[in-house]
């Protein structure tokens, strides 16, 4: 299935001469199944590492190298005045440009305007954003040079990904290794976002299971994974919002171009919560929040013996419940939305939680449900809107509910 951010566009794929060239042809295959038009040009150095066919096999379109070539489709009846030599026509096609590796010596072609082959040429004729992934030895990274380069790029509106950390061609670790296709493709959809329908608006999502600390190793808590917090921040991201991502702990990536804030308890996240709202225009809590914490913490981890363990809990922060009285004085977002995990009486607990919370929406699941509950990538919930509206929807990806609930929150700002 084709990504609604990417389907259709024109990427091209700058790919220069390092050993990371080898990462661009799976950035490559992973644009095209997104359903992208994918363009590859590689300079003289990129094909020492990785060949033409490489990329032509899984983009199934023709790749560049030949400064001088006309496009394929160029008919020799064309009149003169009309053609296009390649990095023209490569650059007037294109909705955005990655490079992936970008070499020290690339970026510094970049940087002072050197197009001495395919690939620069190219650079210096697009018209729309460029994304760079710098790949490259950690004193060459580190170089003065370098960081000048990398410095006048950015203030040029150069979009930086990485370097990341970790174990570098030299045999050495250290900064300097291409960031990851997903890290390069999530930066890409953010840029290609910025005029997106959620542009100019400040969402903050929560997301996560809370922990409650019995001792320093043990803890209450609960089965939520993050996936729908997490798939409703990268929704926000791809429409073009600032995000703001509180998150109880979770094993899921960072998202890239969201602000994250990690809070461990409920206390935690509810200072967090409150802390994000400044101008807000939306909060939507899918994280699961812990109803109790214990009263004491032991300092010490607690030890195994042969009597019972008795733990006297006490109600955590209702945050959802601090936010009505903020919105009743004026002080809160806009819209705000919440979700009811049950596993008995769905709508009636979800309706009295509306109600209790003063929300706008609240977003209701069966967790009980196998492909609807914690932990898997499908939800199949029911809406409920603050003026009795009950909407049930299908069975879909929690990426594709995102989207939804994020269409639904438009029409509360309407």
């Amino acid at each position: 299935m084709g990504d609604r951010l990417l389907e259709g566009r024109h990427i091209l794929l700058g790919v220069t001469g390092g050993v990371a060239a080898y990462k661009a042809v799976a950035l490559a295959s992973r644009l095209t199944q997104a359903g992208a038009v994918v363009d590859v040009v590689l300079s003289a150095a990129a094909m020492r590492f990785v060949t033409p066919l490489s990329f032509e096999s899984v983009t199934r379109r023709r790749a560049h190298y030949d400064m001088f070539a006309l496009p394929a489709d160029t008919s020799p009846q064309v009149c003169p005045g009309d053609l296009l030599i390649a990095h023209i026509a490569l650059a007037r096609s294109a909705d955005l440009m990655i490079i992936a590796p970008a070499t020290a010596n690339t970026l510094a072609k970049l940087a002072h305007g050197i197009a001495d082959n395919l690939l620069t040429a190219v650079a210096l004729a697009v018209t729309v954003p460029l994304v760079i992934a710098p790949a490259m030895e950690s004193h060459m990274w580190e170089h003065p040079a370098t960081q000048s380069n990398l410095a006048a790029l950015r203030a040029r509106g150069v979009v930086q990904v990485g370097p990341a950390t970790g174990h570098l061609a030299s045999g050495a670790s250290g900064v300097g290794r291409m960031s990851e296709p997903e890290e390069i493709i999530a930066a890409a959809r953010m840029v290609l976002a910025c005029n997106g329908d959620l542009a100019g608006r400040r969402v903050v999502v929560s997301a996560g299971g809370t922990r409650e600390a019995i001792d320093p190793v043990r803890f209450i808590g609960n089965r939520s994974s993050g996936k729908m917090g997490y798939a409703l921040a990268n929704a926000a991201r791809d429409r073009g919002a600032q995000v703001v991502l509180v998150t109880a702990p979770t094993a899921l990536p960072d998202p890239y171009g969201v602000q994250l804030v990690r809070a461990e308890s409920a206390s935690e996240m509810r200072d967090a919560v409150l802390a994000a709202l400044e101008g807000a225009d939306a909060l939507v809590m899918a994280a699961a929040v812990a109803d109790y914490r214990p009263v004491q913490v032991s300092a010490q981890k607690i030890k195994k013996t042969e009597e019972n363990l008795m733990l006297e809990l006490t109600r955590t922060p209702d945050i959802l419940g601090e936010v009505a009285g903020l919105r009743a004085a004026g002080r809160g977002p806009r819209v705000v939305v919440g979700f009811a995990a049950e596993t008995a009486d769905l709508l009636a607990n979800a309706q009295a939680k509306l109600r209790q919370k003063r929300l706008d929406l609240i977003v209701a699941n069966d967790v009980s449900a196998p492909d609807a509950g914690f932990g898997v990538d499908t939800n199949r919930v029911t809406l409920l809107w603050a003026d009795g509206s009950v909407e049930p929807l299908p069975l879909m990806t929690k990426e594709e509910l995102a989207h939804v609930i994020w269409d639904r929150v438009q029409c509360l700002w309407a």
